[in-house]
């Protein structure tokens, strides 16, 4: 099981991980800051996720893979 979590203090709100993966983030209205959808990523999206991880400028996802 591939498991998913945004640093907050890290995140700048680019957005980048939401287009890349937009069925595993979404993103405060307020700020753009993103948090996972669920901690736990589907089969289905893990490869989605894993651009997201390579795309984020400010290197603010991790994944844990199980």
């Amino acid at each position: 099981m591939l498991k998913v979590n945004v640093d907050g203090s890290r995140c700048q709100g680019h957005t980048i991980c939401a287009m890349v993966a937009p069925e595993s983030f979404e993103l405060d209205e307020i700020d753009g800051h993103s948090t996972p959808v669920s901690a736990e990523v589907p089969p289905e999206y893990a490869e989605q996720v894993r651009e997201a991880v390579r795309s984020c400028p400010e290197q603010a996802i991790s994944i844990i893979d199980e």
